[in-house]
């Protein structure tokens, strides 16, 4: 069955994403279209260029989580402070983009013209603006041809958390500057991306949310430090914006994966910690689908015939 297919933020979390669309690829579902935020984003982005669960997951094996923290080798004092300032953030994030490059060429692909049009949207956040902005279909408001964008640069936009990866600049028709984050800031779960009016979807949707359900319990974070409050700032950017909107009638398409004990920036996970958001990602995935599936076999009418 072919459905569309939209993916949260959540850092190193979501590797628990790869075995959810292992779960979901086991089921005979392929994705037409997908969306994602930051991780989620990534996600999207290798999807939609072909890659299956089982690839993803060998590549995320044998990656050093730590080379994405690509930073100056000058040792300077508080050169962290210095960066802060003038970069606005601690990291590159050249490694992440380049390393997004490297997996999408594999398979032929650089630009978004290079897939089918309007089949992966990326969300990002221009805190200069304060706005949301959907790539690629935004990008004409800064004077770029959306066709020609690197896929693999909209998904590093998308993944630049505040402060630790150096924000990407944009310039408008009248050469305005801002400043481009991760779109978990302000979208971190876009479902209502592929939302009609009329409620009814093209094909069925299925989400892919790393947090729970707002009426689920949520932990509280402890905040005694400034590291404490950069994880907790984040977790709590990951977590609490889209749930609000989530209604009953939504719920019914997302797989709610809460990951817990582990943070969006843990970088150093063994191996067994790796496996095991593997493994609950595609047993949280499992024992959803095994009901959505059964649902979605005779789907409404209005799903026929559709583009």
């Amino acid at each position: 069955m072919r459905i569309d297919g939209v993916f949260s933020g959540g850092g190193i979390k979501a590797l628990s994403l790869i075995g959810a669309v292992e779960a979901a690829e086991h089921r005979g579902l392929s994705f037409e279209r997908v969306a994602g935020t930051s991780a989620g984003a990534l996600m999207a982005a290798l999807v939609k260029a072909g890659y299956k669960a089982d690839e993803m997951k060998r590549i995320i094996d044998t990656l050093d989580f730590k080379k994405f923290l690509d930073t100056s080798k000058v040792p300077i004092p508080f050169m962290n402070w210095l960066k802060l300032y003038w970069k606005l953030g601690l990291f590159k994030g050249d490694y992440l983009e380049n390393w997004v490059a490297t997996l999408l060429a594999n398979r032929g692909i650089v630009t978004f013209a290079d897939i089918p049009y309007g089949s992966l949207k990326i969300i990002a956040s221009d805190i200069t603006r304060g706005r949301l902005i959907v790539l690629p279909d935004d990008l004409e408001e800064y004077g770029l041809l959306p066709e020609r964008f690197p896929i693999a640069r909209a998904v590093r936009m998308s993944c630049s958390l505040p402060y630790f990866f150096y924000p990407i600049k944009l310039f408008n028709r009248v050469g305005q500057k801002s400043y481009i984050v991760d779109g978990g800031v302000l979208s971190n779960f876009p479902m209502w991306l592929f939302q009609r009016k009329d409620r009814v979807p093209i094909r069925p949707v299925l989400g892919f949310q790393l947090s729970s359900y707002i009426n689920d319990h949520i932990p509280t974070h402890q905040v005694k430090n400034a590291v404490q409050l950069f994880k907790a700032l984040f977790e709590t950017m990951m977590q609490a914006h889209d749930n609000r909107y989530i209604d009953s009638h939504d719920a019914r398409d997302i797989i709610f994966m809460p990951v817990k004990h582990v943070s969006v920036i843990d970088f150093q996970l063994s191996a067994e910690a790796k496996n095991e958001l593997y493994q609950f990602g595609y047993d949280r995935a499992e024992h959803f689908l095994q009901s959505w599936i059964a649902g979605k076999s005779y789907p409404h009418p209005a799903y026929k015939n559709r583009a």
